[in-house]
C-alpha cells in the first residue's frame, strides 16, 4: 500500500518558497530541451504521479513558469490506492493554481506484461491530453539515478549503443505509434495534431536532491512501497547503486549521454540505409537486403523491421524495446535459419531477410 510521506497531504497548507537558484536551474533545463519559454498559449504539460520526483518537478515548474504549466496524473486503476494518489496531486495543484486533470484508461488494462501495457496506455493518454491542450511539450520526472539504473540494467542484458543510450532527454510522441494496436486500452485518438515533444528536464538531477527539495518546501508526496520491493529488478539495481558509491550515478548517466550521441549519428546514417536496402514493405511485413553489411547495420535494420511489424500488426506479446537484445535472432539468420523474436518471424532467403508476424502458437 502506498503511503503519504511526512508531512501528509493535509498536514500543512503553507508551502515554503523554493530556493530561486533551483528554480533558475530548472528553467534553464527546460529551455535547453525545448528552445522556447512556456507561455499561457503554449503551456508546459507535466506528468505528475504524486511521488517526490514528480512533485518536485511540479513545484519547480510552477515557480519557473507561473501561469504557463498544467499537470495530469494517470490513474491506471491497477492499485486500490491510485485514486487517492491522483486526488492528492489534484489538491496540491489546486493550492498552487496549476490546472490539473486525472486521466484514466476507459477499459481495464490487461496483458502478459502489465507494466508494458500500462506504460503504453500512460503515454497514449498523456500524449492525447497534451496535443488537445496545445502544450509545447510533456515533461516527465526521470532523473540521473533513473538513467544510471537503466544503463546498468541494459548493460547487464547485453545491448549496444541504442540500448545504452538509456532514457532520452527528448523524443517525439507520435499518436499513430502509441495508439495503433491498443484499442483494448480504451485510448482513442481525437486530436488533429499528431506529435508532441516529451522532455526529461531532470535527467541531470539526483533523486536525493529532488526529495530533499520537496521536503524543504513542505510539499506533500507519496512514497510507493513498490520502489523498494526487491522482487523488481530495477529496485535491486537501485540498491546496488546505493550500496556501492564507486558506481557513480552521474558518471553512468554521462556514459548514457555519450552513447546517445553515437547512436544519433548512427541513426542518421541508418535512415538513409534503410531506404536504400528496403526491397519490399507489404501491409504487415518488411524485406531488407542485408548483403555486404556489417553486423551492427544488420542489427539496426532487423530492429527497425521488428518494430514496424509489431506496430502495424498490433503485436502485444513478448518483451520489446529499441535496445532489445536480438543477438540470437541475428545468429540464426546469418546461419540461414528462421527465428522468432517478440512475436515477429524473420526468414532469410539468401541475403534477403523477410520479417512478418509469427504464426499463432498451436494449442495442445
Amino acid at each position: 500500500m502506498s503511503r503519504p510521506a511526512d508531512p501528509p497531504a493535509s498536514a500543512s497548507d503553507a508551502l515554503t518558497p523554493p530556493d530561486p537558484r533551483w528554480v533558475e536551474r530548472f528553467r534553464g533545463d527546460v529551455e535547453a530541451l525545448t528552445g522556447e519559454t512556456p507561455s499561457s498559449e503554449r503551456m508546459l504539460a507535466l506528468a505528475v504521479s504524486g511521488g517526490p520526483d514528480s512533485v518536485a518537478m511540479l513545484m519547480l515548474a510552477a515557480q519557473a513558469h507561473p501561469g504557463a504549466v498544467r499537470a495530469a496524473t494517470v490513474d491506471h486503476g491497477l492499485r486500490r490506492e491510485s485514486g487517492n494518489e491522483a486526488a492528492l496531486v489534484a489538491e496540491l495543484c489546486d493550492r498552487i493554481a496549476v490546472p490539473h486533470q486525472i486521466l484514466k484508461p476507459r477499459r481495464k488494462l490487461s496483458g502478459a506484461s502489465i507494466q508494458a501495457v500500462a506504460r503504453t496506455a500512460r503515454y497514449a493518454l498523456l500524449g492525447d491530453w497534451a496535443v488537445q491542450t496545445g502544450a509545447m511539450a510533456v515533461a516527465t520526472a526521470h532523473h540521473a539515478d533513473d538513467q544510471a539504473e537503466t544503463f546498468l540494467l541494459r548493460a547487464r542484458r547485453g545491448t549496444g549503443p541504442s540500448g545504452l543510450s538509456g532514457i532520452r532527454p527528448r523524443w517525439n510522441w507520435d499518436r499513430h505509434r502509441w495508439h495503433r494496436g491498443y484499442p483494448k486500452d480504451g485510448v482513442v485518438a481525437v486530436a488533429d495534431v499528431d506529435r508532441v515533444a516529451v522532455i526529461r528536464p531532470l535527467l541531470n538531477w539526483r533523486r536525493s536532491d529532488l526529495r530533499r527539495f520537496a521536503e524543504a518546501i513542505a510539499a506533500p508526496f507519496i512514497d510507493d512501497p513498490s520502489n523498494v520491493d526487491p522482487r523488481f529488478e530495477r529496485v535491486r539495481m537501485r540498491r546496488l547503486l546505493a550500496e556501492n558509491p564507486w558506481l557513480d550515478a552521474v558518471a553512468l548517466s554521462k556514459s548514457a549521454s555519450i552513447c546517445a550521441d553515437a547512436d544519433r549519428d548512427l541513426t542518421a546514417m541508418f535512415e538513409w540505409l534503410s531506404r536504400d536496402r528496403l526491397r519490399a514493405s507489404d501491409v504487415d511485413s518488411r524485406h531488407y537486403d542485408m548483403s555486404g553489411l556489417p553486423r551492427e547495420l544488420r542489427r539496426r535494420l532487423a530492429r527497425d523491421a521488428i518494430a514496424y511489424v509489431r506496430m502495424i500488426s498490433a503485436i502485444g506479446e513478448g518483451q520489446w524495446s529499441e535496445g532489445a537484445n536480438i543477438e540470437a535472432l541475428l545468429d540464426a539468420l546469418e546461419s540461414g535459419r528462421k527465428a522468432t523474436h517478440a512475436g515477429v518471424m524473420a526468414t532469410p532467403k539468401g541475403d534477403l531477410w523477410l520479417f512478418a508476424p509469427a504464426p499463432p502458437r498451436r494449442s495442445h
